[in-house]
C-alpha cells in the first residue's frame, strides 16, 4: 500500500477526531476510566496471586521421628526423603534446635521452658518443602511410610483452603478482566458507530463508486486505535503514579507484606494495556462498520 494512501487514512482519522471533538474526548475519558479500573484490578490480582504464591511456597511437611530411634538413624531417613519425587529440600531439626525455636516464640516468657530443658519432650523432625505445593499431600503420604517416622503433619485443611483460595482468585480475576475488556469494546464501538452513522451517506456513495470495504474501514480503524491509545496512555500515567506510591507506603509501614515489585509489574502492565487498547480500539471500529458496509 502506498504511503500517500496511509497519509489519507491518517488525515481522515484525525479530521474525524477533531470534527467530533466532544464525543472523542468523552470516548477517551471513558476508555481511560475503564482501563484504569481494569489496571487496578489486574494489579490487585497480581498482588493477591503473589501473596498466595508466597504462602504456597511456605507450605511444608513436618515429619516427626520415633523417640526410640537409634542415634544416627536420621541420616538414612534424610537420604530416603530426598529421593522422594517432588521434594525440593529437607532440613533436619534436632530436639535441642526445636526447643530453641520454642524459646524464641515464647519471647519474654522463656523461663516457662526451664523446667523441661533437662527432659526435652520435643522430638527430632524433618521440615520438607515440595517443588510444587500441589505435591505436598503425596509427599506427606510417602514420608509416613518410611520406617522410623512416627508422625507426619502438614496442616491438610489449611493447605486445601489455601489452594482453593488461590484458584478462586485466579478464576475471578480472569472473569472480571474479560468483562472489563468487553465493556471497553462496547464503549469504543458505540463512539465509532456515531461517527459512522453521521457519515453513512458518504460511505454509501463511496461504495457505489467502487471503493473497497477496506479503503472505507481503515480511517475508522485508525480512529478507534487512536482513541484506545490516548485512553490507555492516560490510565497508565495514573496507574504508574498510584502504584509507586502504594508500594512505597506498604514497604515503609508493612514491610512483612509481600508486594509485587513496581518496576517489573508496571512494565508488563503497560505493554499489556497498550496492546489491549490498540486491539480493542481496532476491533470496536470493525464491529461498528459491519452494518454500514452492506450497500
Amino acid at each position: 500500500m502506498r504511503i500517500s494512501t496511509w497519509e489519507f487514512y491518517i488525515r481522515e482519522a484525525l479530521l474525524s477526531l477533531r470534527r467530533n471533538g466532544l464525543m472523542s474526548l468523552a470516548s477517551v475519558s471513558t476508555v481511560a476510566l475503564t482501563f484504569l479500573i481494569l489496571g487496578l484490578f489486574v494489579l490487585l490480582v497480581f498482588n493477591l496471586d503473589h501473596v498466595a504464591g508466597t504462602l504456597e511456597s511456605q507450605v511444608e511437611v513436618a515429619a516427626y521421628l520415633d523417640p526410640d530411634l537409634e542415634d544416627g538413624a536420621h541420616l538414612e531417613i534424610a537420604k530416603l526423603i530426598k529421593e522422594i519425587p517432588g521434594v525440593k529440600e529437607s532440613v533436619f531439626v534436632s530436639q535441642g534446635e526445636a526447643l530453641d525455636r520454642l524459646r524464641v516464640q515464647f519471647g519474654d516468657r522463656q523461663d516457662l521452658l526451664d523446667s523441661v530443658e533437662d527432659m526435652n519432650p520435643l522430638r527430632h523432625s524433618f521440615e520438607v518443602k515440595a517443588k510444587r505445593p500441589e505435591d505436598v499431600k503425596v509427599i506427606a503420604a510417602e514420608i509416613a511410610r518410611l520406617e522410623g517416622v512416627a508422625d507426619v503433619k502438614y496442616r491438610q485443611e489449611l493447605v486445601e483452603r489455601l489452594f482453593n483460595l488461590t484458584r478462586s482468585i485466579r478464576i475471578a480475576g480472569l472473569a472480571v478482566v474479560v468483562l472489563l475488556i468487553l465493556a471497553t469494546i462496547f464503549l469504543i464501538s458505540n463512539t465509532i458507530r456515531l461517527t459512522v452513522f453521521a457519515r453513512r451517506k458518504e460511505i454509501g456513495i463511496m461504495k457505489l463508486v467502487g471503493a473497497t470495504d477496506w479503503f472505507i474501514r481503515w480511517p475508522f480503524i485508525l480512529e478507534g486505535i487512536m482513541l484506545g491509545f490516548l485512553g490507555t496512555l492516560v490510565s497508565i500515567q495514573i496507574l504508574n503514579r498510584f502504584y509507586y506510591w502504594f508500594a512505597d507506603s506498604v514497604y515503609s509501614s508493612l514491610p512483612f507484606v509481600p508486594v509485587v515489585s513496581p518496576a517489573d509489574t508496571l512494565r508488563q502492565l503497560t505493554l499489556f494495556l497498550f496492546g489491549l487498547g490498540l486491539l480493542v480500539g481496532a476491533f470496536g471500529s470493525l464491529v461498528s462498520l459491519r452494518r454500514f458496509l452492506r450497500v
